[in-house]
């Protein structure tokens, strides 16, 4: 837990350099990809929003969103950017039971520990409908790294495909990229876009 803890801590105390840097970063590929696979109008839930930079394309898209991120000064800018409230909540207390047609976790999951993220994995499957749509980013790698005061746990195609096919997800898509914010083009991700079977 105190991992958690700390990377809640460097989100709160460098939120708006992390939204600065983030909020302009275009992840409209994977985003119209999760997008065509939803029904118009659907509901999304933005697990761990950051910036709130993608649950403003959901609702300017005409989506019903809910958007929530562990970081307290984070939910208050992304909250003003997307004109709604943001809830201030961590993975672990997930507790939604078929409510949402997707759930997007971009760049967010990568700080869930090893030995929560089954859990954590059961908690989104739970509150997608029957079909619902999960796409879920993580920095490509292996096991637990720590990068400038942040805890992160990477992940392989391989080992991200193990991890949505163990949770009971039908996995649509699974590629390798490049990071799209300049000046990071060296840094790799693996992005998953899965089926609730």
């Amino acid at each position: 837990m105190m991992e958690t803890d700390r990377n809640i801590d460097y989100y709160n105390q460098n939120a708006q350099s992390f939204y600065d840097n983030t909020v302009v970063a275009d992840m409209s590929f994977w985003r119209d990809k999760f997008v065509s696979l939803l029904p118009h109008g659907g509901r999304v839930l933005d697990a761990g929003c950051g910036s709130g930079r993608d649950a403003k394309a959901f609702i300017q898209l005409g989506f019903s969103v809910v958007a929530f991120d562990a970081s307290g000064e984070l939910c208050k800018l992304a909250s003003e950017l997307i004109d709604q409230e943001v809830w201030q909540m961590k993975f672990q207390e997930i507790s939604f039971d078929e409510e949402f047609d997707g759930v997007w976790a971009c760049a967010s999951l990568l700080h869930v520990l090893p030995e929560e993220i089954a859990d954590v994995m059961n908690r989104i499957y739970k509150s997608l409908q029957s079909g619902g749509i999960f796409y879920a980013s993580f920095k490509y790698g292996e096991g637990l790294t720590e990068r400038v005061n942040r805890v992160f746990t990477d992940y392989t195609r391989d080992s991200a495909r193990a991890l949505f096919e163990e949770a009971g997800f039908e996995i649509i898509e699974c590629e390798e990229t490049d990071d799209v914010r300049p000046g990071r083009e060296g840094e790799k991700w693996v992005n998953v876009i899965a089926r609730k079977n």
